[in-house]
């Protein structure tokens, strides 16, 4: 066969390859958090100040009302959302248009003003696609935009009790996809098997708390070790860690609300910075450093540090470059050494009577962080706190902005915006 020919057959069979099938490449982020779950990027220019029009590359309309952070994996942006009273799956590409959108089941509505029925993130392995809602529905999809598998968990196993609007997000191992059900009552990890949806293995994971202490809606964080994967879980007053493989308790540490104090509700997730895990609590006035791994009750051995007069109820901290970003909910700013638990600057973005919901990200030298009244406000953190900008997009945000490949996507409460510099 000429070589003119084979090359030319090849080019023919890599275009019909999907773009979801190929290796990642610098067009991704997988989950809520990113794929290390830091919400930071490690490279790439990002624009500061889009006052001009010209840098808001396109916005796309959506069908409703939603908190959950896009995910991208190269040319799919994926938006979870409510359409016609459904739970569903939206896949947009790079110009804004919708590619498919995907339905999964009857949808259950947001109580809170800055919640909704899809705060949940979706997650990909670059091959699946898996979607949560507050309605306990559970799913997993192709590339494609089809249903392989979906089931309901509150009907499976337990009602949810929780006072507000489901937040958690599912998170990935090598073999599962993993939801973790936090509230009054029966508390559980659970496992499924990404191409069936069969469940892999289920742990119940109980604590006695004072009101409203077993409630949380921390997202998971899952650890790569010698001796495999962990999951990582905040809440009920206890950082766990879980063996990927079964579920089963490695080791847990407790010790989060020694006055029993009421409502110290887990909203904040924890963060992993190195062998560090930063855990906020007390609602926004508490935060502590545990060394990962050990075995059994680690309470005693492996808390490192403890702050009582710093910390964020419900934006979860941002890691980059091994220093820990932390936006509290009334817009200060604190930069700490997740070893040691000490401040290397603080500063705050300009007073407003409006709080922070949507978690910091980090990129490019800056911190991103959207006020719920919808003001995107942007500050230089390489040596100190320096203010930006204030970035009005004219609708709320409360989910958390998305650096991918010198791109910023941001979904506010009508429109995905895309921003370029």
């Amino acid at each position: 066969m000429k070589p003119a020919l084979i090359i030319a057959l090849t080019g023919m069979l890599l275009a019909l390859i999907p773009a979801s099938a190929a290796e990642p490449t610098d067009l991704t982020w997988p989950a809520w958090r990113g794929a290390d779950s830091a919400g930071s990027a490690g490279s790439g220019a990002y624009a500061d100040d889009w006052s001009n029009s010209q840098t808001i590359l396109w916005k796309a309309e959506l069908p409703s009302k939603g908190c959950s952070t896009p995910i991208v994996w190269n040319q799919h942006i994926l938006l979870t959302s409510t359409i016609d009273e459904e739970d569903a799956l939206i896949d947009f590409d790079w110009n804004g248009d919708v590619r498919w959108q995907t339905k999964v089941g009857p949808a259950r509505q947001g109580k809170h003003r800055n919640g909704s029925g899809s705060n949940p993130s979706a997650v990909t392995d670059g091959e699946h696609i898996f979607v949560y809602f507050k309605s306990g529905n559970l799913a997993g999809l192709n590339f494609a935009g089809e249903v392989l598998w979906k089931t309901n968990l509150q009907d499976r196993f337990a009602k949810d009790t929780l006072y507000w609007d489901l937040g958690t997000s599912p998170v990935l191992t090598d073999d599962f996809v993993v939801v973790a059900v936090m509230h009054k009552g029966e508390s559980y990890l659970a496992a499924f098997e990404k191409e069936t949806g069969d469940l892999a293995w289920r742990q119940l994971r109980n604590y006695q708390t004072p009101v409203e202490g077993d409630h949380s809606y921390a997202t998971p964080i899952v650890v790569d070790g010698t001796a495999g994967q962990t999951i990582v879980v905040w809440g009920a007053e206890h950082l766990t860690g879980h063996a990927a493989a079964d579920g089963k308790l490695l080791w847990s540490c407790g010790g989060f609300n020694p006055e029993q104090k009421g409502n110290w509700v887990a909203v904040s997730s924890a963060v992993i910075a190195g062998d560090i895990a930063v855990v906020p609590y007390g609602r926004g006035s508490h935060l502590a450093g545990v060394k990962l791994n050990g075995t059994g009750d680690v309470t005693e051995t492996h808390r490192l540090w403890t702050r009582t007069d710093t910390g964020s109820f419900v934006p979860t901290p941002a890691v980059h470059d091994g220093k820990l970003y932390v936006v509290r909910d009334q817009g200060e700013v604190e930069c700490i050494d997740p070893q040691t638990g000490e401040t290397a600057w603080t500063g705050r973005f300009p007073k407003n009577r409006n709080k922070y919901y949507a978690s910091p990200t980090v990129a490019d030298g800056k911190i991103y962080a959207p006020r719920e009244d919808g003001v995107v406000l942007v500050a230089g953190i390489k040596n100190e706190f320096q203010l930006l900008a204030e970035n009005d997009m004219g609708e709320r945000v409360i989910a958390s902005p998305v650096p991918v490949d010198g791109k910023m996507l941001i979904r506010g409460e009508r429109h995905l915006f895309c921003i370029g510099k």
